[in-house]
């Protein structure tokens, strides 16, 4: 299973999508800093499964429509942080899907996540990733679990890898650095914490008009 996921840096690299997915060919496409009002049905072969709803830029999901049957869409609120209170953007920073693999029958779950911005402390955006996983766990219990997207997370990653692990998941960092836009905060910030997963590899692939660059993953359900 291929996923790509992408920060589109409030839609504007939103005309990339339709080259990115015929040039990497992946299965499932994540979204962030999406305007879900000017979203198209097909990218590809690629059907839109479901976008947030609470703000015009969010999150959404698209997946291959003859790989996947959609079993359930939720979109999960997590803990506010002083920019989101002041600021008030959408509070909808997980967008997860549970699936069934056609071929394969298997069930599983991927998810589009965006944390709270450098702005919160990394102590809340753990709360969050925690948090997320906790829900979308629920959706299925048992089931592997992908969460890919923007953790706005570039340093003292080792706390980060053993909170996630603690709640029995891993954490996977991309092959590059995914963020360019500040030289002084160039760094990982788009990767995955997955569960029920081998993580063949993630691949950071080449700056577009976005400040962060796309990952893709290469995953198999265990």
């Amino acid at each position: 299973m291929r996923v790509i996921s992408y920060n589109l840096r409030k839609h504007r690299a939103a005309s990339e999508l339709e080259g990115l997915v015929d040039e990497h060919d992946p299965d499932i496409l994540c979204l962030q800093e999406c305007d879900t009002t000017d979203l198209p049905r097909m990218v590809g072969g690629l059907e839109l499964v479901d976008s947030t709803k609470g703000n015009r830029l969010g999150l959404a999901v698209y997946a291959r429509h003859n790989t996947f049957r959609i079993d359930a869409v939720r979109t999960i609120g997590l803990k506010k942080s002083l920019h989101d209170r002041m600021l008030k953007p959408a509070h909808e920073r997980v967008l997860g899907v549970r699936m069934h693999e056609i071929d394969s029958g298997r069930g599983l779950i991927v998810a589009s996540f965006h944390a709270a911005p450098l702005t919160a402390l990394n102590a809340l955006r753990r709360n969050q990733i925690r948090a997320a996983l906790t829900e979308l766990e629920s959706m299925g219990p048992g089931l592997p679990v992908l969460m890919v997207g923007d953790y706005n997370y570039p340093v003292f990653k080792e706390n980060l890898g053993q909170s996630v692990r603690e709640h029995g998941y891993s954490l996977t960092l991309s092959d590059d650095h995914t963020y360019t836009r500040y030289r002084v905060l160039r760094g990982h910030y788009d990767f995955a914490t997955s569960v029920g997963f081998s993580i063949d590899s993630i691949r950071t692939l080449p700056q577009r008009t976005s400040d962060h660059r796309p990952i893709l993953v290469t995953a198999e359900a265990a």
